[in-house]
């Protein structure tokens, strides 16, 4: 019993389509295989329209998507160039702080250099008055 019964349901198929056609036709053959055909060539023909109309629908389908496709890749371009410029900023920003402030650490330390130089200087000619005094030099 595991016999496939495609084939009988594939005959009565093709009996009860013959039989169609027959009784359509009035009983000629003729007609009847005529009407076949035409019938045939009808579904063909819709069918190769479909496709086609199927095939523009998709190639429609497609170029959208490529469209699509083609923004995303300009706006994450564009993200990463914006993003480039702003680390870029960043850096400058960054750079020019350090520069500003070796630029003021310098200065304060050549201040307070220039202080303690005149304070030796004073000191130091304190310290030569002094000196010279006990030797009977000039105060």
């Amino acid at each position: 019993m595991s016999k496939s019964r495609l084939p009988l349901y594939l005959g009565l198929g093709a009996a009860a389509a013959g039989g169609y056609y027959l009784y359509a036709a009035g009983g000629d053959p003729k007609k009847a295989t005529q009407k076949l055909e035409d019938d045939a060539s009808l579904a063909a023909s819709k069918l190769r329209s479909n496709a086609s109309g199927a095939k523009q629908e998709g190639n429609e389908k497609s170029e959208r998507a490529g469209e699509k496709f083609g923004e995303a890749v300009d706006n994450v371009r564009d993200k990463g160039r914006r993003a480039e410029q702003r680390a870029t900023q960043l850096v400058k920003d960054e750079a020019d702080k350090l520069d500003r402030a070796r630029h003021g650490a310098a200065k304060d330390f050549n201040e307070k250099l220039d202080n303690f130089d005149g304070a030796v200087e004073k000191k130091t000619s304190e310290a030569k008055s002094g000196i010279s005094s006990w030797f009977g030099g000039k105060k």
